[in-house]
């Protein structure tokens, strides 16, 4: 289990220590921008690796015991929980946003919150959530646990971490974009400071995240031998 364990700290603190703080301040004071993105992208692939390795490994230990399995109703509600994950996750990183890397010109554009920026300034990141979050329901072992807990720690602490690091670098660019918008999905819209435009999210980027979640429900016990299907 330790090796799991060691992996999954590696890939959040490398997030949340490192990526978010002025570590990241730091170091690129002291190499550049450019080769810390480098660096920090390999470091970043070479940690998931990790995870997933570990994963794919402790999965077939003895110590893996599972605290509670998937119920049909558990089932259920993963399978919507991978439907609101794919709605935020895949149009947002397909919509304009200056929290993503390198998109901090975005805050120049007169429209620069619209779509799913109405929803959240972190779409990604909520969508990571909700998808580690649906599988915890469903998958009880320790090594489960430790996956998705990860994941699901990583998408709810990394939107306060980005949003740390703009305020940083963007000073009251930042702060008027933040003024407008939301981390939490939906509050500027029921604070009064948005209003929901489906039309603006794009209806070919939600048929897209629909059909991505159909597919891999369908295909999950091809893919990862687990049905996802009740």
């Amino acid at each position: 289990m330790s090796y799991l364990l060691a992996a999954a700290t590696f890939f959040v603190l490398l997030h949340l220590l490192v990526s978010g703080t002025r570590v990241r301040d730091a170091l690129t004071g002291r190499i550049g921008q450019g080769p810390y993105m480098g660096l920090f992208s390999l470091a970043s692939i070479a940690g998931l690796a990790w995870l997933g390795f570990a994963f794919a490994h402790a999965r077939h230990e003895a110590w893996n015991a599972a605290y509670w399995t998937a119920t049909p109703a558990t089932r259920q509600i993963q399978l919507g929980l991978q439907l609101l994950a794919m709605l935020l996750i895949l149009p947002g990183l397909m919509t304009p946003n200056p929290t993503s890397v390198r998109q901090e010109g975005v805050l120049d554009r007169p429209d620069a919150v619209k779509g799913m920026l109405r929803i959240t300034r972190h779409p990604f990141l909520w969508g990571v959530a909700l998808w580690a979050l649906g599988h915890l329901l469903v998958n009880g072992e320790r090594a489960a646990i430790v996956l998705f807990g990860s994941m699901f720690v990583l998408g709810l602490f990394g939107t306060a971490s980005i949003d740390a690091k703009r305020k940083r670098a963007l000073g009251p660019k930042w702060d008027a974009f933040a003024d407008q918008t939301s981390n939490l999905p939906f509050g500027a819209i029921l604070g009064g400071r948005q209003k929901l435009k489906l039309g603006e999210i794009g209806w070919q980027r939600i048929v897209l995240a629909v059909a991505v979640w159909a597919v891999l429900a369908w295909a999950h016990p091809f893919l990862f031998g687990v049905s996802a299907l009740p």
